[in-house]
């Protein structure tokens, strides 16, 4: 029995698997920002028992919101939670389940559970995008996540689409699109995306979808200035790595059908010719799962060697 956990900035994820992905228990928890690392912690400690026999977990694979080192399993830091910096997560870890421990960034983990189980299946090299409160790349190559030369990431949300230092996250993250929303809703109060957004603020790119499925042009722009940023950054993907597939996950990729096919027809124009017309761009299969399945197959990978 292996155990996969993800550590997210809003989001703790525990479950138990075995080596096919076949996820038999879970413990799913909201994390509370004012607690800090040391707070998440304690709500591993305490579901940990209710995962059934911890003597029989064989192997750890954890999928963490931020810069980790995969040789050593020791977080480097987090973006969202105060008390990860330098934190010992492996060993940690090893000593409350008596088990090895193999840590990653949450989108290596979750770019290797889609290329196992998911959208990825039948592809390599497989690239996974995922775009939620920041922006994160992956690549799995011949079933295992690629690093590069340590502390080498595929850090897609960092790419710069100008000189000036424009980054892929500041336009495509979910806070980026968000932004553009509410400056869309000041110039037109009366539109239907600002009618579905409300008065809040906020997560607004989540009312993308419904206000594409009735033909809003507010939202038909946001998506394809969207999807012309991504294909910009995604084209350096192309470019340097030759996937055989991109896959697009993350609360944004929820807009679905729509965004993948804009990404797919901005993409062309973006490549060289003998790419042409580039890998097909699919979205992502184990919603939710990512995270927890590909940490199961991080732990069954690393148990073997």
């Amino acid at each position: 029995m292996f155990l996969g956990i993800e550590i997210g900035g809003t989001k703790l994820q525990l479950v138990t698997g075995d080596n096919a992905g076949r996820i038999t228990e879970r413990c799913r928890l909201s994390v509370d920002t004012a607690h800090g690392a040391a707070g998440i912690r304690a709500q591993i400690d305490a579901a940990l028992p209710q995962l059934g026999r911890q003597d029989s977990i064989t192997a750890v694979g954890v999928g963490f919101g931020g810069p980790v080192n995969w040789r050593t399993g020791r977080v480097a830091c987090s973006h969202q939670i105060e008390g990860w910096s330098e934190f010992d997560l492996a060993g940690w870890l090893g000593k409350l389940t008596g088990a090895p421990v193999f840590a990653d960034n949450d989108a290596n983990v979750a770019a290797l559970g889609e290329a196992w189980l998911g959208a990825g299946v039948g592809f390599n090299p497989a690239f996974y995008a995922t775009l939620g409160s920041g922006v994160g790349g992956g690549l799995v190559l011949d079933g295992a996540v690629y690093h590069g030369a340590t502390p080498g990431e595929s850090e897609l949300g960092h790419v710069r689409l100008d000189r000036s230092g424009t980054t892929l996250e500041s336009r495509c993250s979910g806070w980026a699109v968000d932004a553009r929303i509410r400056e869309s809703n000041r110039q037109n109060s009366e539109g239907l995306l600002c009618r579905l957004c409300g008065h809040t603020v906020g997560g607004e790119a989540r009312h993308l979808g419904a206000a594409l499925a009735q033909g809003d042009a507010d939202a038909r722009r946001i998506l394809e200035e969207t999807a012309a940023d991504l294909a910009y950054g995604l084209s350096h993907v192309v470019h340097l790595f030759h996937p055989a597939v991109i896959i697009l996950g993350g609360g944004l990729s929820h807009v679905g059908e729509p965004l993948r096919m804009a990404v797919q027809a901005a993409l062309a124009p973006q490549v060289m010719e003998v790419f042409q017309p580039g890998p097909p761009i699919r979205l992502a299969a184990l919603g939710e799962d990512a995270v927890p399945v590909g940490a199961l197959r991080l732990a069954a990978l690393g148990d073997s060697k």
